[in-house]
């Protein structure tokens, strides 16, 4: 079971932003920037292009709703997307607020937010969605 299973299963807390019945968005913890969203199917799925079509279809529809809340929340010129699946082995989209091509450099030093700032940032993008 991967750490995104035990988020969905409830075993392990997440800033959980958006929720389907298929799908869960939450804040990731090391970000690149504030306001960075994993977009993850709760079946786990390693590889993203193993999933089944109308799970993949469907998480890139749940992934285009987060990213507007997410730039209304966090004012960018982009969100930009990353689908690496190499450091957790269940498929998962990066949502990252960006404004400059480094942003998105997954080398960079990760920010390492409070549980606080995590909790206002989750709220900010929930709020946002109800606006989408």
């Amino acid at each position: 079971m991967t750490i995104f299973s035990k988020i969905v299963a409830g075993e392990i807390p997440a800033h959980v932003v958006a929720e389907t019945v298929e799908y869960l968005a939450f804040l990731d913890v090391s970000p690149l920037t504030a306001g960075h969203v994993l977009v993850i199917p709760k079946i786990e799925v390693d590889y993203l292009f193993d999933m089944e079509e109308d799970l993949y279809v469907g998480l890139w529809m749940f992934a285009k709703i987060v990213a507007k809340g997410v730039k209304i929340a966090f004012p960018c010129k982009k969100v930009g997307v990353s689908v690496i699946g190499l450091e957790v082995p269940h498929a998962h989209i990066h949502l990252i607020p960006m404004n400059n091509v480094s942003d998105m450099n997954f080398s960079k030093e990760k920010l390492k937010p409070s549980n606080e700032e995590l909790a206002d940032a989750a709220e900010k993008i929930k709020q946002a969605l109800l606006e989408v």
